[in-house]
């Protein structure tokens, strides 16, 4: 159990977990570093991704591909003829999900990392910033904790033995307070859970682009 600054955090992943359907929930300071460490973990931590390459469609947000090349992996293209992408998509040849247009009651699928939006005005969950990352595996939460968190436990780092390597992807404590806030918006009156549409957003085609097919 999570104690001082930590515990409004912890209490933000419950209330997404108990929406979601997801088990785990480890909230990031936004959904393009959370989609790079999903990758970064399947790559490099459980070395399930073979071969070293992710098919996206070839109309997303710019992020997607960059945190693909980051991870150590190639981009491929599934070729989309609209101008526009509809709802969730899985990032090809890994178990990661971009869930940037898609935050609705039960979503999670199960086995999968799935990665959710809370920036910018036309999401679901406008809370300025941030995002999430959806699991059902107890190893993937407790790497994905620490990864967020300059490899750091949730305790002051004298008091840590800084025994692993990190980033600084955690969401604020301030945010994840108005996050727990927020979240009765996604609440019928009776206590049931909101259904909400998937979002259509228009992307530029990113396979015309030479610095992502590298």
């Amino acid at each position: 159990m999570a104690n001082g600054i930590y515990k409004v955090t912890e209490e933000f992943e419950q209330e997404l977990c108990k929406y979601t359907g997801a088990k785990y929930a480890i909230t990031v300071d936004n959904m393009s570093n959370g989609l790079f460490l999903a990758l970064y973990y399947e790559n490099h931590i459980k070395k399930n991704i073979k071969p070293k390459s992710i098919t996206i469609p070839s109309r997303t947000y710019p992020s997607v591909p960059c945190e693909i090349i980051h991870a150590g992996l190639k981009v491929k293209w599934d070729k989309v003829n609209s101008e526009t992408l509809t709802g969730a998509y899985q990032l090809k040849g890994s178990n990661v999900w971009d869930s940037a247009l898609t935050f609705t009651a039960d979503m999670y699928k199960p086995g999968s990392h799935m990665c959710v939006s809370f920036t910018g005005p036309y999401k679901h969950f406008k809370l300025s910033k941030g995002g999430a990352i959806l699991t059902d595996s107890l190893e993937a939460y407790h790497w994905f904790k620490r990864a967020r968190y300059s490899g750091r436990r949730e305790c002051s780092y004298h008091d840590d033995n800084l025994d692993m390597l990190g980033w600084n992807f955690y969401m604020m404590p301030e945010l994840a307070a108005r996050g727990v806030l927020l979240m009765g918006q996604f609440y019928n009156i009776d206590g049931t859970k909101k259904h909400n549409e998937d979002l259509t957003l228009p992307y530029p085609d990113l396979s015309k682009f030479k610095i992502y097919n590298q």
